[in-house]
C-alpha cells in the first residue's frame, strides 16, 4: 500500500514537473519560433532542468518523505540518476524531432509537443525506480 501511495504522489508530482516542462519549452519556443534543430534540443534541456529541480524537492519532503532524513551525497545521486533519465528524455524527443520529422499534416509546434510526451513516457519507469529503489530507499 506504501508503495502505491508513493506511486501515485510520484504521478502527481510528475504531472506538476511535466507542466513546468512543457511550460518552459512552449515558452522558449514561442518566443523565439524555434521548434527544430539544436536550439529546440537546448531549449528541452533548459525545460527539463527546471523540472528535474522542482521534482527533488516535492519527491524528498512528500512522496518518499525524507525531508528530515538527510545522507550524504543524496542530492548527487538523485542528479546522476535524473540524468540517466535526462538523457533519454531529450534524446527521444530531440531524435523525434529532428530525425523522424513531423508526420505529414502535423504541425512542427505539435510534433515537437507529442515528441516531448513520448520522452516523458520512457523516463517515468527510470525516474521512479531510481528514486525509490537508490535515492530515497528505506
Amino acid at each position: 500500500m506504501k508503495s502505491l501511495s508513493q506511486f501515485l504522489k510520484f504521478i502527481t508530482v510528475g504531472f506538476l514537473n511535466t507542466g513546468i516542462d512543457f511550460g518552459v519549452l512552449n515558452i522558449l519556443m514561442v518566443i523565439t519560433g524555434i521548434t527544430a534543430g539544436i536550439f529546440y534540443s537546448l531549449f528541452k534541456s533548459i525545460s527539463f532542468l527546471c523540472a528535474v529541480t522542482n521534482s527533488y524537492f516535492f519527491n524528498k519532503y512528500w512522496t518518499f518523505q525524507k525531508g528530515r532524513n538527510f545522507k550524504k551525497n543524496e542530492f548527487l545521486v538523485f542528479l546522476i540518476i535524473s540524468v540517466v533519465a535526462f538523457s533519454v528524455n531529450v534524446g527521444v524527443a530531440s531524435f523525434l524531432v529532428n530525425v523522424i520529422k513531423p508526420i505529414k499534416g502535423i504541425s512542427s509546434f505539435l510534433w515537437a509537443n507529442l515528441s516531448a510526451v513520448a520522452a516523458v513516457i520512457l523516463t517515468l519507469s527510470i525516474n521512479f525506480l531510481g528514486y525509490k529503489y537508490i535515492v530515497f530507499k528505506d
